[in-house]
This record gives structure tokens, C-alpha cells and sequence, in this order.
């Protein structure tokens, strides 16, 4: 008697595979898979960062370049052997991968574990803000690197990076186990939104700074931006502490620092809260990580003041920046629940979400 080949389909299914396909709960492939995908991001950003130090952002054609400049490279599929032309082209093809990573997540979290439904909304969502960022890339290239461009390809670049990160929480079979409000405190989640709030504005006002570099573009002359309107002094500035209204370059640099200022005496009192209420050993680990994360950044950005405009400081300020960022959203991700899949809330005794 033959066996039906549905009941030799199941046999053939690894019964763990099946157990997290009922229950919505990714499998720790697909955890590893997102997290892959998160350090591919973190490479992209810095890759973004290396083509705005080596004058490369208008490598594959000038302003006006229509499609010629953007999806194309000087009007080809691929980069001669133009070095610039080469940087800003590995910038768009390791996109190009990211982006292939972020469809791949959705599909899959459709696909499998369509139960964990904030899975499915956080992915689709990532793949929404793919092609968004793309777009934003394209129009950048094609404004000349505006400033305000600069500043908001970064700024989207940091909420993708998040979004990844929520992602892989919620994929994990804690994503729905945090502390409760009688562990964390009634300030300290709040004070860990504020700080990534902090954190991401300081980034993404550093990026606006950074586009008034006019890196890239043919009128480039050393020193006509904002990063060296400030001459060499830090924490001063010309003399004074926060003299806004002397020069609009000036006040653009000062706007860097006052973000600077706030999201570190934020993260601070974050790291100390958490240090002090030991929440969970995640929280702890990362708030430890965020101190470390948060003095090397300090003491790179006064460098890049101090010093002459060194490309490797450049880089990594972006990275540590990236880190910081990173690490203070994911204390705000364990301190709030991710979302539990549909069969965990159906076997809870009371029919509801699993929120500890």
C-alpha cells in the first residue's frame, strides 16, 4: 500500500521545522540570516561613508546625469576603471545585496511564519524603506549631494539599521519576554527612547554637516564647510562656548554638537539607570557596551576638530556613531516587547499576548 504523499512530505519534514512553522517562530537559521543581513547594513553605511572621504559620491556622473548617473555608471551597467567611478559603483552593488537580504526576509517571513505577524510587518516594512532609500540615493546624485539629502539618506539608512534590529528580536524566541515595569522602572524605557531619539538626530544633523563638505563636487575647495567653522577648538568655538549667529556654517556645526551634547548626557543617565536597576543581563551588557561605545566616540569627534581632516577619523566617527546608534536602540528593544506570534497568544491561559 503506497503512503499518501502528504503523509511523505511530513515525514520528511525535521519535526523542529515543523514546531516553529505552526507556532510563527523562526527557525535559528532565519535569525542568523537577519542578523547576517544587519552586518551587511552596518558595511553598507560605512562604504557610504568611504565614498563621501574619497570625493566619490558623483563618481558615476555629475548633477543632471539623469539615468546615465543613476541606475547606470557614466551611462554603463558597469564602472570603468575610474577609481572614484569604482568606489560610488561597490557602494550601489553591496545596496544592491542588502536589498536582495531585505526581500529575502520578507518573502520568508511571509511565506513561513506568516503566525508572527509583527514579523511580517516589520519586514515588508524594511523592503518599503529599501526602495525608498535607493530613490533618495538616486535624487541625492542628481541635486548635486544637497546637503539636506546627505543628511536624510543617513538619517533613513540609521531607521533601516533599527528596523533590522527589531527584526532579529523579533525573531527570537525571547522577542516577547521582557522585564516588567516593576524590574525596569517607569523611566527608564522612556529614557531609552529619548536617547535614541538623541542619538539619531546628532547622526543625521553630523550627516547635513558633512554634505556642506561639498565632497565630490567639482567647486571642492578645502575648508568651506561647516566641519571647519569652528577652526581647531572643541569644546569652544571661535572663542566662545555656543556663539550661534555668526555664520550659517557655524551654527550648522554648532547644531552637530548641541544634539551631541544632549544625547550624551541622555545615554549617560541611560547607562546608569540600567546599570543601577539590572533590568535583565542584556540590558547590562549593552548599557556597559554603550559607555565604551559612547567615550570613543567623544573623544574621535573632538579628534576630527583637533586634528587636520584625517579620511580614517572620518570613518570612524560613521562607525562608532552606527554602534552607539545600534546599541542604545536595542536596550530600547529589550526593554518593550517585539510581539508574540498568534499561536503563543492562543496557548497563553488567557488568550493574550505573552508580554511578561
Amino acid at each position: 500500500m503506497s503512503v499518501p504523499l502528504r503523509g511523505r512530505a511530513s515525514e520528511g519534514r525535521p519535526q523542529g521545522d515543523s514546531e516553529h512553522l505552526s507556532s510563527g517562530l523562526p527557525t535559528p537559521g532565519y535569525r542568523r540570516f537577519a542578523l547576517a543581513t544587519v552586518c551587511a547594513t552596518f558595511v553598507l553605511i560605512l562604504v557610504g561613508g568611504v565614498v563621501r572621504v574619497s570625493e566619490s559620491g558623483l563618481g558615476c556622473g555629475p548633477a543632471g546625469s539623469g539615468l546615465n548617473g543613476w541606475p547606470f555608471c557614466n551611462g554603463d551597467v558597469v564602472p570603468g576603471l575610474d577609481l572614484n567611478a569604482v568606489i560610488e559603483y561597490s557602494h550601489r552593488a553591496l545596496a544592491g545585496i542588502v536589498g536582495l537580504m531585505m526581500v529575502s526576509l520578507a518573502v520568508l517571513a511571509f511565506r513561513r511564519y506568516r503566525a508572527n505577524s509583527g514579523l511580517v510587518r516589520a519586514t515588508t516594512a524594511a523592503v518599503g524603506l529599501v526602495i525608498a532609500q535607493a530613490l533618495l540615493g538616486a535624487a541625492t546624485v542628481e541635486k548635486d549631494l544637497d546637503a539636506g539629502l546627505v543628511a536624510a539618506h543617513l538619517g533613513l539608512a540609521m531607521a533601516l539599521l533599527a528596523l533590522l534590529l527589531y527584526i532579529v528580536r523579533a525573531s527570537s524566541s525571547s522577542g516577547s519576554s521582557v522585564p516588567g515595569p516593576q524590574e525596569t522602572g517607569s523611566r527608564l524605557r522612556p529614557l531609552s527612547l529619548i536617547s535614541s531619539g538623541l542619538v539619531l538626530c546628532t547622526i543625521v544633523a553630523g550627516g547635513y554637516m558633512a554634505g556642506t563638505q561639498n565632497y565630490g563636487r567639482a567647486n571642492y575647495q578645502l575648508g568651506d564647510g561647516a566641519h571647519h567653522a569652528c577652526g581647531k577648538e572643541f569644546p569652544t568655538c571661535n572663542g566662545e562656548f555656543l556663539p550661534f549667529g555668526q555664520a550659517r556654517l557655524v551654527d550648522i556645526h554648532l547644531t552637530h554638537r548641541v544634539f551631541m551634547y544632549l544625547a550624551t548626557i541622555f545615554v549617560i543617565a541611560l547607562i546608569v539607570m540600567a546599570l543601577r536597576r539590572r533590568p535583565s543581563a542584556g540590558v547590562v551588557r549593552a548599557a556597559q557596551i554603550a559607555a565604551v561605545l559612547l567615550f570613543c566616540q567623544v573623544l574621535v569627534g573632538a579628534l576630527n576638530v583637533w586634528l587636520d581632516e584625517y579620511e580614517a577619523l572620518i570613518v570612524l566617527h560613521l562607525a562608532l556613531g552606527t554602534l552607539l546608534w545600534g546599541t542604545v536602540v536595542s536596550v530600547a528593544l529589550a526593554l518593550y516587547p517585539a510581539g508574540a506570534p498568534v499561536a503563543a497568544r492562543a496557548s497563553s491561559p488567557s488568550g493574550k499576548a505573552v508580554t511578561a
